[in-house]
């Protein structure tokens, strides 16, 4: 297969959801349907014992909740699918939201007892500024749902974005006996796979067929075309165009928990999901198709995800050609040429060993400590090309860290630097000290029980966390600017981070106002570039 037939063939999505929607429940559903998995795991592991291979981590295990990002991919209709499985949960959007960049699309999982959360509205933002098409996957049919029209509009009211129902649901809960889909005008019937874990055979019966009253009653099927009929009239009508550029949303519905309706879902997606999309850099937009020399940038670190080896994995998302194991690439940040060694694709925490990887895909490297988020690695023949930068997104809370053991100092020091090299915590200095007085900023404060768990399992560290009393903090723009001689306000701090820029920590939102009046021209922004 030539490199441009391997590259139209990738697909590269996220899937995002507010906590507790089913989305990780929903990945291993699609990975039983590419056979990378026979068997599917559950977060909670209830009824079914295995743990989900998306959650690797110890924490993950103990606590049911996805804290990490994971990377996984496998084959499926003539397609090869990278999905990129993310912490629905609040405190770790941080991860999210640096994993959106690497993606091309977005799923977006909505409990149809719950309609849109908190952290969908977010995630959402993000997908929005970005552009990014979203499809809708409304989980959870099996159990009561709300109003499906009601829900529909929430979501075009919330999100600002039209829907189009691909397929349409015939009761929810008890009620439930599966989909109508609009196109085929069949209905796909809902039954039992063996509490989900098995792939169930799809049923399919035409709305006309005499043999439907076998397994839909009069009254629902009288229903179901009532509501055909006013969808017809009401809904946006589906246009590939407008879902490219992430104005319109399909809507679909099923039970990734009983296995219903993922495998419709997948064929559609498949069907309406573009190739690997251009990137932005500063030698213009390199586009897949046109470039031929290997290029991409790192967009997650992770370390100690094997504990016999203790190593660090730097997570690319490749942009442009193909890569090859062992080729001699430009690291462009660290000024030098690499190998690219070892590199591994993930289903999780079990690795294979790649030997070629195309445009679209996500491999991980091998890390010595020599890659930061955002950096760029292209052939050498594109020079020094960088792609844009990812943003740094502000921490809202704030922590002096303190070891317990003094003669540990060297532990310490490498442990809270590869973390923060993951991008999960940042870390600051004071302004005029070295590391002995270390802080640490985070977007949720789950993030500091993960620090402490991590320090102590992975590096054997003990530590203290004193929270400080600020919430807002603002990157100095300005290059020239004279630190010791910046007018603040009595509870404002002067730090900096790991390469040495200066920024300022407020307690007050009016402080950053009048910080900024009393020293005339100075710009300070929300977000930092890595």
């Amino acid at each position: 297969m030539s490199r441009i037939d391997e590259i139209k063939k990738r697909r590269t999505f996220a899937i995002i959801s507010h906590p507790d929607a089913g989305k990780t429940t929903l990945t291993e559903k699609f990975l039983l349907y590419g056979g990378a998995i026979n068997q599917a795991g559950s977060v909670k592991g209830k009824a079914t014992a295995k743990h989900a291979v998306s959650d690797w981590m110890d924490i993950e295990k103990e606590r049911g909740i996805s804290v990490t990002s994971s990377v996984l991919q496998f084959e499926y209709g003539g397609c090869c699918i990278n999905i990129l499985d993310t912490p629905g949960h609040q405190d770790f959007s941080e991860d999210t939201y640096r994993t959106l960049m690497a993606a091309d699309s977005a799923v977006m999982v909505i409990d149809a007892s719950k309609g849109v959360e908190a952290q969908t509205r977010k995630l959402f933002k993000v997908c929005a500024m970005r552009h990014i098409p979203v499809f809708t996957f409304i989980n959870k049919m099996d159990r009561e749902a709300r109003d499906i029209f009601d829900l529909l509009d929430e979501i075009e009211k919330e999100l600002g974005i039209p829907t189009c129902p691909v397929n349409w649901p015939i009761g929810s809960g008890k009620q439930f006996a599966g989909v109508y889909d609009r196109k085929s005008q069949k209905i796909d019937l809902f039954e039992d796979t063996m509490k989900g874990t098995k792939m169930g055979t799809m049923k399919e019966i035409a709305l006309d067929d005499p043999e439907i009253s076998k397994y839909v009653t009069d009254d629902a099927k009288a229903v179901l075309e009532e509501e055909i009929e006013l969808l017809d009239g009401a809904s946006a009508e589906f246009d590939q165009e407008l879902v490219d550029a992430g104005e319109l949303s399909p809507v679909f519905f099923g039970s990734a928990l009983m296995n219903f309706g993922v495998e419709n879902f997948l064929n559609y997606f498949l069907k309406m999901t573009s190739s690997p999309l251009p990137r932005t850099s500063d030698q213009g937009v390199i586009d897949p198709i046109e470039e031929k020399d290997f290029s991409a940038f790192v967009f997650k670190i992770q370390a100690n995800m094997n504990k016999a080896h203790r190593d660090r994995i730097a997570f690319m998302r490749i942009c442009s050609g193909k890569f090859e194991a062992g080729m001699e690439v430009n690291h462009v940040q660290g000024g030098r040429k690499i190998r690219l060694t070892q590199p591994q694709q993930m289903m999780a925490s079990e690795r294979t060993i790649v030997e070629e990887a195309y445009a679209g895909d996500i491999i991980g490297v091998f890390d010595p400590g020599i890659f930061s988020i955002g950096d760029t690695i292209c052939s050498p023949k594109m020079g020094n090309m960088t792609f844009d930068g990812i943003p740094t997104f502000a921490p809202e809370h704030f922590a002096r860290v303190r070891q317990m053991d003094t003669m540990k100092r060297k532990q310490f020091i490498k442990g809270i630097s590869q973390i923060a090299l993951e991008g999960a915590i940042q870390i600051f200095q004071e302004f005029n000290t070295g590391m002995e007085e270390i802080i640490v900023g985070v977007v949720g404060v789950l993030q500091f029980d993960v620090l402490k768990f991590r320090l102590e399992n992975e590096y054997n560290v003990e530590i203290r966390l004193d929270p400080l009393p600020y919430e807002y903090i603002r990157w100095i723009e300005n290059e020239d600017v004279d630190m010791d001689h910046l007018s603040g306000t009595s509870d404002m701090k002067k730090i900096k981070d790991l390469k040495d820029r200066p920024l300022l920590l407020f307690a007050h939102e009016w402080s950053i106002r009048m910080t900024e009046e009393r020293n005339k021209g100075l710009i300070l922004s929300e977000f930092g570039r890595s």
